[in-house]
């Protein structure tokens, strides 16, 4: 047998009484055989009273204390889960993020781990303990706290499996799987028996919960075997390898939508090659992530260029092009928030034309205007009016016959 990560989201340990259950099921994993390290979140809301505490008293609170504050609720977690396993009779230990050796770059807040030091993992391993790790958090090479953004207790759990060589890696959540869209708002969406590496990255890239990207991105790099389970329900739930079975031949296998989405459009730009290199590099050395890109020349020769941004990093985009205006070279800026972000995604797209064609049909033959639009081989992302977001994505969903797949569940 082999080593097996599991990962437990909030809600999973968002108790005692789920802590306990979430304990059993560890001890079900063990009893296999397998040697056990466990990944957890913080309980439930912490996280969010944590901020909201931090905002009750500054606007606008340093990144490096918000990482000291936020990597308090994991170790919450992670010592009474490994009270509960001792309580059954099963030898654990805890650790925190930095505690457990791994280590990220220095930006606070948003962190990538860059090195895992396993050493101390393999030995309480070998001594026949579960190994419980707060996920979500780390230690720089010069000691700082940081955590690794929100989602990132997915990210640490995937990337200790990539470090331990694990057999796999299961995700237990809320949901017990991946849909084909989020069942909360879409009427018809479906739970899919699996998915490739590639699409689930493209869905948790647009907006789709379930899996943060820099977790599935990890194990699409080291070919770790993820699996997204329930934690309540002992039913199978949805794979994430390499090569997925094509279920119904379905050439769209998801639709994905994220809210609160800007337009930034920078005007008046005198030299197109120097100015699109010079906005996103100024913009990416201040960590923020530019999505769709749109280009135009205008009469008077000079360039606009439209991008798209998340409305939370409005401010301080604004703040950065205007604090490089003169280096940039641009007249002015304007911004159109209130939009969203709709997508289709499916590897079957590569050998199936007009599948863009037929998403833009659909659109208009239901009033829904597109304001930008972005493509790759698997997926083709337009922005919408954010009242017609839910719209769009269940007129998409009903169109691409994602209603239609059968799932058989199947009691583990």
């Amino acid at each position: 047998m082999g080593i097996i990560v599991q990962k437990f989201g909030g809600t999973s340990v968002g108790s005692v009484e789920r802590i306990q259950h979430v304990a059993s099921r560890v001890v079900e994993e063990k009893e296999k055989g397998n040697d056990v390290v466990v990944v957890v979140s913080a309980m439930g809301k912490t996280t969010d009273a944590l901020v909201g505490m931090a905002k009750e008293i500054c606007s606008q609170p340093s990144k490096r204390e918000m990482d000291m504050l936020l990597s308090t609720g994991e170790q919450v977690t992670i010592s009474l889960l490994t009270m509960a396993l001792i309580q059954v009779g099963q030898d654990a230990i805890s650790f925190t993020g930095w505690q457990a050796g791994i280590e990220t770059e220095s930006i606070h807040s948003n962190a990538r781990i860059t090195n895992i030091h396993t050493e101390k993992l393999a030995s309480h391993l070998n001594e026949g303990k579960v190994v419980i790790v707060a996920g979500f958090q780390g230690m720089t090479a010069s000691g700082e706290i940081t955590t690794l953004g929100r989602g990132g207790s997915d990210t640490t759990a995937v990337a200790i499996a990539a470090a331990l060589k694990a057999e796999r890696c299961d995700i237990y959540t809320d949901v017990d799987g991946v849909y084909t869209s989020d069942p909360r708002y879409i009427t018809g969406a479906r739970k899919l028996s699996s998915i490739s590496y590639d699409e689930m990255l493209e869905l948790a890239n647009l907006g789709a919960g379930v899996l943060h990207p820099r977790a599935v991105e990890f194990a699409k790099n080291y070919q770790i075997p993820l699996e997204v389970r329930s934690s309540i329900e002992r039913i199978e739930g949805t794979y994430i390898e390499e090569e997925a079975s094509m279920e119904q031949n379905l050439v769209v296998r998801g639709v994905a939508f994220e809210n609160e989405i800007t337009r930034v459009t920078v005007f008046g730009l005198n030299n197109a090659l120097k100015g699109l290199s010079s906005i996103f590099t100024t913009l990416a050395e201040h960590h923020l992530n530019v999505d769709i890109i749109i280009q135009s020349q205008t009469e008077q020769n000079t360039t606009n260029l439209s991008f798209s941004i998340k409305g939370h990093d409005l401010d301080e985009t604004l703040e950065v092009l205007e604090q490089h205006k003169e280096s940039l070279g641009f007249t002015h800026v304007e911004y159109e928030g209130g939009l969203s972000k709709v997508s289709i995604v499916g590897s079957g797209m590569i050998s199936n034309p007009g599948v863009a064609a037929e998403m833009f049909e659909v659109l208009a033959d239901n009033g829904i205007t597109i304001k930008m639009v972005s493509t790759s081989e698997i997926k083709v992302s337009v922005v919408v009016d954010e009242d017609l977001m839910n719209k769009a994505a269940q007129v998409l969903h009903s169109s691409f016959h994602l209603d239609e797949v059968k799932v058989e569940e199947i009691t583990l």
